[in-house]
């Protein structure tokens, strides 16, 4: 029996425990680590999803214990099971493995796609915050056009109590507060449930599966950070952002999602420079599994604002979504580019005002300057987000994450900035096409 341990974020490990080890007696998982997500660490993975030969649960560590965890455990095998890494960093968490005497284990990511009944259209990503979203909704719109019923799943965030989240359904913003959702999770689900989609999430996807089948003839895979889908795809797109180029080619798994992917969107060209989208191109079609005749589109983001005036010629402060400015490593966001385009006076630096967890995030991702991370993982955080903006001596707030003015008290003004994507109509022809033959 070969003792494992799987090194997770709350998502992807779960799953790769559920599909790979729960009834397999030729495996003892030992624990789950947690990375990248903070206070999601010192909790069980609960009888009720870690069935019957793991009947007290499984324990959740900090993989900042990983050395000694591995030796004290007497791990065989540690398994990566979290994305937005770094090669670099890949095999550091390798050389730690290693070097305390376990194997470490890269899963191929065909071996835990379940297989549907119905039709999967999956969105995936080269990095956090390359604009899988977007693209996402802009498929759903298509479908809509084609009359084609559906549902959205969203990769994975169950960072609560796991017992209540083992099968998740989001049709109203209601929901969102029925269920404790943080900041992270309302930023990927509220603009679907706006649209009037329905969103699938939570800890089982083999039971989500099963539920999502049962309403839709297409589920849409949203995809997180730049992970593969939980679900085999008939229709695999992957979208690169070339405001980092280079990392298609250097981060895991966002490389395979490349390689793998039946269509590529590189998106945000109206904002990155010529030669970074040029790049970004010659590097898609170095590695996709197609080479040279990869489909490859290019979409513009489009920025707006609920209320110009709060930005033009104003003193502002900027918020953008917190996955893709800290672990993502983005410098800047739509708000930023938002606050850019409708003429702000001055983005303000937010570190002086910044408290508690705020600050120290400031400590840990030093690349983060000019913006304020939408970070809500804990009614305390939340608060500490709220004091961060209050205290900012500025004219507005110019945010691109959830409207903040549903969960926090807020002593200025806000502008909320929405995003979308924009293209020649070749993207959307090819989309059309893939429907009608189904």
């Amino acid at each position: 029996m070969r003792r494992v341990l799987i090194l997770g974020a709350g998502g992807r490990d779960f799953h790769n425990f559920n599909v790979l080890f729960r009834n397999n007696p030729e495996y003892k998982v030992v624990g789950f680590t947690a990375a990248q997500i903070p206070y999601i660490s010192n909790r069980i993975y609960p009888p009720e999803l870690s069935g019957k030969l793991y009947p007290n649960g499984i324990k959740i560590f900090d993989e900042e214990k990983l050395p000694e965890l591995v030796k004290k455990l007497k791990v065989d095998e540690c398994v990566l099971s979290y994305s937005d890494l770094s090669y670099i960093e890949v095999f550091k968490k390798a050389c730690i493995a290693n070097e305390n005497g376990a194997d470490f284990v890269l899963v191929a990511p065909k071996a835990t796609m379940l297989k549907s009944k119905k039709k999967v259209i999956a969105v995936c990503a080269s990095r956090t915050g390359a604009g899988k979203s977007e693209v996402s909704r802009y498929i759903t719109k298509i479908l809509k056009e084609e009359k084609k019923k559906f549902v959205v799943v969203r990769h994975p965030m169950p960072y609560g109590d796991l017992k209540k989240q083992i099968v998740q359904r989001f049709e109203k913003l209601k929901d969102l507060d029925e269920q404790n959702c943080t900041i992270e999770e309302r930023e990927e689900y509220e603009p679907h449930i706006k649209m009037g989609n329905v969103v699938y999430a939570g800890v089982d996807y083999e039971k989500i599966l099963k539920e999502a089948e049962k309403e839709a003839e297409i589920i849409i895979w949203d995809g997180g950070n730049n992970d593969l889908p939980f679900f085999e795809p008939d229709l695999l797109i992957t979208v690169v952002d070339p405001i980092r180029s280079g990392n298609e080619i250097s981060y895991y798994p966002g490389e395979l999602a490349v390689r793998m992917a039946d269509i590529v969107v590189v998106n945000k060209v109206n904002v990155a420079k010529k030669e970074d989208v040029e790049k970004v191109i010659a590097n898609i079609k170095s590695i996709n599994k197609n080479k040279q005749n990869a489909k490859i589109f290019l979409t513009e983001s489009i920025v707006n604002v609920d209320n110009p005036r709060l930005v033009e010629g104003k003193k502002v402060i900027v918020v953008e979504d917190g996955p893709s400015v800290t672990h993502g490593e983005l410098g800047f966001g739509a708000a930023t580019v938002a606050a850019q385009q409708f003429k702000a006076k001055e983005i303000i630096d937010p570190r002086p005002f910044a408290v508690g967890s705020i600050k120290e995030a400031y400590l840990k991702f030093k690349h983060l300057k000019n913006v304020v991370p939408a970070l809500g993982y804990s009614k305390k955080q939340i608060l500490e987000l709220e004091a961060t903006l209050n205290k900012a001596e500025c004219d507005s707030i110019v945010s691109a994450t959830i409207d903040l003015r549903r969960i926090l008290n807020l002593n200025k003004p806000l502008a909320q900035v929405s995003f979308e994507i924009k293209e020649d109509g070749k993207f959307k022809e090819l989309v059309k096409k893939f429907l009608s033959n189904l």
